[in-house]
């Protein structure tokens, strides 16, 4: 069955604000999403308010699951201050015995010195978490980590694959997967699986047209739906595949698990090595040991007479790795080969396994296994 927008609204008229209007006359919600028993929006209300809002944010929740027909729902509180206005007073310290407020899907500000890295845990069933990222899109990082976790798979490892470019999934077309995540008896959902890799994406949610309007609050639900909601069974090493940046998804993915290292793609060209020296700025800076920098498009070989043409330069990221004192992991060609089987949904580990290309990844997926073995070993 098919839930349209309508029967949502139809559903949140009937909760009512902190100041008794309407929930869909109080001026509040973002534009809804509603596909294939998926439902996503936000309610967007003012920081000094929030505290109030969040039981309506779970109420509103609770209405749209009852909804028949509805699989997945993700309601944010989005708060922001208000121009000129004073900041939201600190919550108060709860009395012994009594609860405090948590609020679901915000950030709470560190309490008493506290880090924000204290509200990490491990997901059940995963030895490892690692992200692969790039401080710019553009340069290959979604092809890297599918065949890197391929390439991992190819060594032994249980390996599973999170999509987590919110606003620009990738996954779904690398891996030439349309179907719908289904449901298991606790609600969890299950990831698809091809290659022999678990895999899961906000791609196969929503529609690969779909523009996802959304702010950072809801990115950030998002990315904690996909980790802390999925089924993922027993993994040695879950690959992420992060968005380009160091924005919300990135802070909440190093909030929220203990990542085990992350791995910085990018290409030769100058450019490209300023954003990604800011991405492992970014990791240093949350504790996350950086796994190494892998090159790619690091030349193109002409497969007519087998010269070497340095297109984006060569030797930037190596030189780059060198100079902060992290691993070189690797050199990527710019190859029609990686290109088309990426875009065909048979990545080049798997369609050509016994190929140069694969050899590469594979080497590169060496580097990254010896370096997690211990964690691997101890979960």
């Amino acid at each position: 069955m098919s839930v349209t927008q309508q029967q949502v609204l139809d559903s949140l008229a009937r909760i009512k604000s902190p100041r008794g209007v309407a929930l869909t006359n109080a001026n509040v919600l973002s534009a809804i999403s509603a596909s294939g028993g998926k439902v996503f929006f936000s309610i967007n209300v003012d920081a000094a308010e929030a505290r109030a809002w969040e039981s309506i944010r779970a109420e509103a929740e609770a209405a749209v699951r009852a909804i028949p027909g509805v699989t997945t729902v993700m309601v944010a509180l989005t708060a922001e201050r208000k121009p000129g206005s004073a900041p939201p007073p600190p919550p108060p310290t709860p009395s012994r015995g009594a609860p405090g407020v948590q609020p679901v899907h915000a950030h709470k500000p560190p309490q008493g010195g506290q880090s924000p890295m204290s509200r990490q845990s491990e997901i059940p069933g995963v030895a490892a978490v690692i992200a692969v990222a790039s401080g710019k899109g553009g340069v290959g990082k979604s092809t890297t980590a599918l065949n890197l976790a391929l390439g991992l798979r190819d060594l032994g490892l249980k390996v599973g694959l999170l999509d987590a470019d919110i606003y620009g999934p990738s996954v779904p077309r690398l891996t030439g997967l349309r179907d719908k995540p289904e449901l298991n008896a606790e609600r969890k959902m299950i990831p698809l699986r091809r290659f022999g890799l678990a895999i899961m994406s906000i791609g196969f949610l929503v529609e690969e047209e779909t523009a996802m309007i959304w702010r950072g609050p809801m990115v950030m639900s998002a990315v904690t739906q996909m980790l802390r909601d999925v089924e993922w069974g027993r993994l040695d090493v879950l690959v992420v595949d992060m968005p380009p940046g160091t924005g919300d998804a990135q802070l909440t993915l190093a909030q929220n698990v203990p990542l085990k290292g992350a791995v910085i793609v990018s290409t030769p060209q100058d450019l490209s090595l300023i954003d990604a020296r800011r991405g492992l700025a970014m990791f240093k800076k949350v504790n996350v040991p950086v796994l190494g920098i892998v090159e790619n498009m690091s030349y193109f070989q002409c497969p007519h007479c087998g010269t070497k043409s340095d297109i984006f330069g060569h030797g930037g990221a190596r030189h780059e790795a060198e100079k902060l004192g992290v691993p070189f992991l690797g050199e990527i060609p710019l190859h029609m080969a990686i290109r088309a089987t990426s875009d065909a949904g048979n990545p080049v580990v798997d369609s050509e396994p016994d190929g140069a290309h694969a050899a590469i990844y594979r080497a590169i997926a060496g580097h990254v296994r010896d370096q997690l073995k211990g964690v691997i070993a101890a979960a």
